[in-house]
This record gives C-alpha cells, sequence and structure tokens, in this order.
C-alpha cells in the first residue's frame, strides 16, 4: 500500500491513475457513489461542524422513529424463537405424534430456511427499500406463523418452519443496514443494544402469553392458540414496519431537507458511507477473501449453537427443576429480564470506555455464561434454586453477541460488501442454530450433559476468536497509521465514495 503525494493519500495499494482519475483496486469501470451524495448540489460546499444542538435533536427525532419499530419487531423475532419451546409443553408433541428427533429437527428445520434464503435475501435488500422489504417479510413470517396452528403432522409444520425461516432470514441483516445507516459508529453499540434488548423482554413477553395462553380454555389446543396470537401479531407489525418504517436517511420523509442533510453529514468521519443499490461483484468478491469476515462467520457459529440449544430447550430445562408447567412459563420472565438488563448494561460501560475495548467488552460478558454451564453440569439436581441460578446466568452471551454486531457492521465498508458480510455472519448464525439442538438430547434430560457441554466448549473458543479477531484489527490500524505518518487524512474524499474499508487508507477499524 502506498500513499499518494496529496489528495491520494486516501486510497491503498492497487489504485492506479487512469485519464485524470482514479481507481480503485480492481478493473469495474466507473465507480457509482453512495447514495449521499445525492443531497449535495455541489461536492465543495462547506460542511463544518454542525450545531451540537441541532445534531441532538436530530439524533432524538431519529431514535423516536427508528429504535421503537425495531425494539417491537426484535421482541416479536425472539418471541417466536420460544414459540416452539411453549408449544412443546401444551402438547404439540402429543397431539401430532413426534417421535425420536423430530422435535430437534422442528427447531433446526427454521433455520434451513433461513440459511437458504440468507444471501438472496441480503442481495435483495441492496436493491430493494430497506424499510418496505422488511415490512413485506415480516408479515410473511406472522402469517406462516399462524398457519403452524393447522398443522396436522410433523411433515406440515416442518414446511412452514423452513418458509419461517426464509422470511425471517432479512431481519436481522436489515436491522444492521439499518443501524449503519442512521448511526455512526460510536453510537452503533448502544442503539443495537437498546434494539436487541427487546429479544430479553421477548422471553419475558413470551413467559407471560404462554402463561395466558395456558390458561384459555377454548375448542383448540393450548398451542394452537400460541401459534395464532404470536403469529397475528407478528402480521401485524410487518404492516407497520412496511408503512411508517423509512428507506434511509436520504429518502427519508419524516425530516427536512436540511436534517436529511445532516443525518448523512455526521456520518463522515466513520468512511462507511450510506447506501448504494449498484450491486458491485468486486465488492463480492473481496467479501469472500477478507480474513475478518470468516471470523465473523465462526463467531456467528460459536455464539448460537448454545442459542440454538436454550431458546428450544430452556422451558424444558426449568421443567427439570420439578416446576409445573405454568410455573415455568413464568420463571422465563426473570431470565428474560436479565438479559435485557445484561445487554443495556454491556452497551453503556462500553460507551464510557476508552475507545477501541469492545472485544475486552465482549469477554467479560461472556464469564458468567461458561460460570452458568458449568454450574448446570455441577451443582446436584435436589438444588433445584441454585440451577435455576446457574441457567439465568447463561443469557448475558446476548450481550457478548449485540458487541459483535455492532463490531461487524463499524468494520466492513462498501455497500455490496456490507450486505455480503452481514449474510456471511448469518450463515454462521443459522449453523449454529441448527447445530444447537441435537447436542441436546431426548435420553439425557432435563440435565442435557452434552448440550451443556457443547455450550462450555463454544464459548471458550469465541473468547479465543474475539481475541485473535482483535489482534489483527488493531495490527492494520498500526500498520495504516505509519503509512500516513506525517500526512494530511483527506477524509472528504472517500466519505461517500462507496469505497471498501480495504481500498479505504482513511478508514480506520474498531475492536
Amino acid at each position: 500500500m502506498k500513499a499518494g503525494d496529496t489528495g491520494s493519500t486516501s486510497h491503498v495499494e492497487g489504485a492506479e491513475e487512469e485519464g485524470g482519475g482514479r481507481r480503485y483496486g480492481s478493473s469495474t469501470g466507473p465507480r457509482k457513489e453512495d447514495a449521499a451524495m445525492a443531497l449535495f448540489r455541489n461536492a465543495e460546499e462547506p460542511h463544518g461542524p454542525m450545531d451540537p444542538e441541532k445534531e441532538r435533536a436530530l439524533v432524538w427525532k431519529i431514535d423516536k422513529m427508528i429504535l421503537p419499530q425495531i425494539a417491537v419487531c426484535y421482541c416479536f423475532f425472539y418471541i417466536d424463537k420460544t414459540t416452539l419451546s411453549y408449544a412443546a409443553l401444551f402438547g404439540i408433541q402429543d397431539d401430532l405424534h413426534l417421535r425420536g428427533t423430530q422435535y430437534n429437527w422442528l427447531s433446526s428445520l427454521f433455520y434451513f430456511g433461513f440459511l437458504c434464503w440468507a444471501l438472496p435475501t441480503n442481495l435483495l435488500l441492496q436493491g430493494l427499500p430497506v424499510g418496505k422489504y422488511l415490512g413485506f417479510n415480516i408479515f410473511m413470517w406472522g402469517f406462516f406463523l399462524m398457519w403452524q396452528a393447522a398443522c396436522k403432522n410433523f411433515a406440515s409444520l416442518a414446511i412452514l418452519r423452513v418458509l419461517s425461516g426464509a422470511a425471517e432470514a432479512c431481519a436481522d441483516p436489515a436491522f444492521m443496514l439499518i443501524t449503519s445507516m442512521w448511526y455512526t459508529r460510536h453510537q452503533q453499540p448502544i442503539r443495537i443494544g437498546i434494539w436487541y434488548a427487546a429479544n430479553g423482554l421477548g422471553i419475558a413477553g413470551g413467559g407471560l402469553l404462554g402463561y395466558g395462553i395456558g390458561h384459555i380454555k377454548g375448542a383448540l389446543a393450548s398451542w394452537k392458540y400460541e401459534f395464532l396470537i404470536i403469529g397475528a401479531l407478528c402480521a401485524l407489525w410487518g404492516v407497520v414496519m412496511f408503512i411508517f418504517l423509512p428507506d434511509s436517511p436520504v429518502s427519508a420523509r419524516f425530516l427536512t431537507e436540511e436534517e436529511r442533510r445532516m443525518a448523512v453529514e455526521r456520518l463522515r468521519d466513520d468512511q462507511t458511507g450510506i447506501e448504494n443499490k449498484t450491486l458491485k461483484p468486486y465488492q463480492i468478491m473481496e467479501a469472500f477473501c477478507d480474513v475478518k469476515v470468516y471470523l465473523f462467520f465462526f463467531l456467528g457459529l460459536v455464539c448460537n449453537v448454545p442459542n440454538g440449544g436454550i431458546s428450544n430447550f430452556g422451558t424444558l430445562i426449568i421443567q427439570g427443576f420439578e416446576f409445573s408447567t405454568l410455573a415455568t412459563t413464568l420463571l422465563q420472565i426473570p431470565y428474560g429480564i436479565f438479559i435485557s438488563l445484561s445487554i443495556l448494561a454491556c452497551v453503556f460501560v462500553n460507551d464510557r470506555l476508552p475507545p477501541n475495548n469492545r472485544c475486552y467488552m465482549v469477554v467479560a460478558f461472556i464469564i458468567p455464561n461458561i460460570a452458568g454451564a458449568f454450574g448446570l453440569m455441577c451443582v446436584p439436581q435436589e438444588h433445584r434454586i441454585w440451577r435455576l441460578i446457574c441457567y439465568y446466568l447463561t443469557g448475558p452471551y446476548n450481550a457478548a453477541f449485540v458487541l459483535i454486531l455492532s463490531l461487524q457492521i463499524g468494520n466492513v465498508a462498501g455497500h455490496t460488501k456490507k450486505v455480503v458480510a452481514n449474510a456471511i455472519l448469518f450463515l454462521g448464525y443459522c449453523v449454529g442454530n441448527i447445530a444447537g439442538p441435537f447436542f441436546y438430547k431426548t435420553d439425557q434430560g432435563p440435565t442435557y450433559t452434552l448440550g451443556i457441554s457443547s455450550m462450555i466448549f463454544c464459548h471458550l473458543v469465541e473468547v479465543v476468536v474475539i481475541l485473535v479477531l482483535r489482534f489483527l484489527l488493531s495490527s492494520e490500524n498500526k500498520r495504516r497509521d505509519k503509512l500516513q505518518e506525517g500526512v494530511e487524512r483527506d477524509l472528504d474524499a472517500t466519505a461517500f465514495e462507496d469505497l471498501t474499508d480495504k481500498e479505504n487508507i482513511n478508514f480506520r477499524y474498531i475492536y
């Protein structure tokens, strides 16, 4: 990599002069700029520091529009994850004559649908309006969930689980794209933490809904009401998001033109751009050749093997402590609240630490999970309260995953590369969630020794991988600092050119 003499300090090795302009790292032809450039009629117009009061008011306005919609959706997102678990409590296994590993397969088939559709749906997210596409998929996700109440056997339920997974495949990647479009890299962990904390509320809300649904004395089995009620609520929220969720800061109708320009301007220093609707094959290739993208895939996998098990077998683990069925549903409420508080504590503490401590915070919030899993392995079964506390300690891995998501969206630039990298991370997420339930052998219930062992192993591997990632990102920053030593960085030249993090020497990684 070699810095140029003046403004060319913006670009990395591989850039070559052509016709008085620059091309960056590949023979891709004319480069299409980020959509944000449409807001700036004159590239030379001044863009100095904005009024802090105006910026605070703008951020609050964005928060009120974006965060509640994503948070409520994410709450349903996790309620949906546990719906099958509550259905198991209410007799779905007997009613549908599920035998052997069929229940485990129902847990995993959801993620097969997710896995198959993960890359196509991410590419569609680039070409289609993000808010509209997300809203449509959330509606379909609720629609398929409602239809699961009509299932008569394993085969019909299996098909609908696959379709539900495909419909949900765009949710997390879309939330990450939306967060990266609206918030600076410094603000992203707290915003991700706020909407991700809603999954704890989803666990708690799922417990309350499960308790209430368990008391319905209607013509249908209780598990059918579970699917119908939660599916209808999800579908309704999909309609709300389709209508009200803006597609990007560039076209947001709830902002004035000045506010749209400010919303874009405040992201200039991040060098990650806003949005670009042009699919760029070289950025796809770069994503598949980037080591850190595979590390994020691996983190997605080892983070979610435990998630795949706990989200589907958590209620059965608690029931194994000899609590009644309805008491088991209520005991999920403090677990969900503890997860939400862990996430919020993690992101707010991280916000107050010096820069580049996110990887260490990930490690700090994995430790309680390891301790809780060891407790479930070692504490005798007769000490059911202590075992329940150990089960609750397995929740803070969600906080660690929040910071991993913030590391992903903060360390990948170039819009096509971002959507592909998001898809790869969630491929790992799917593989982990597919594999997780199969470590929980029916004949090992309620202690599930193999399942708890898999949780310990995966969290230990996660610690190693996150520290390796930190070392690589830190080393690359030092290398770039050395290359630009004594040279003023021209951030304006590269902020909205839809450059990848590899192309743009002005880009600095966060860790």
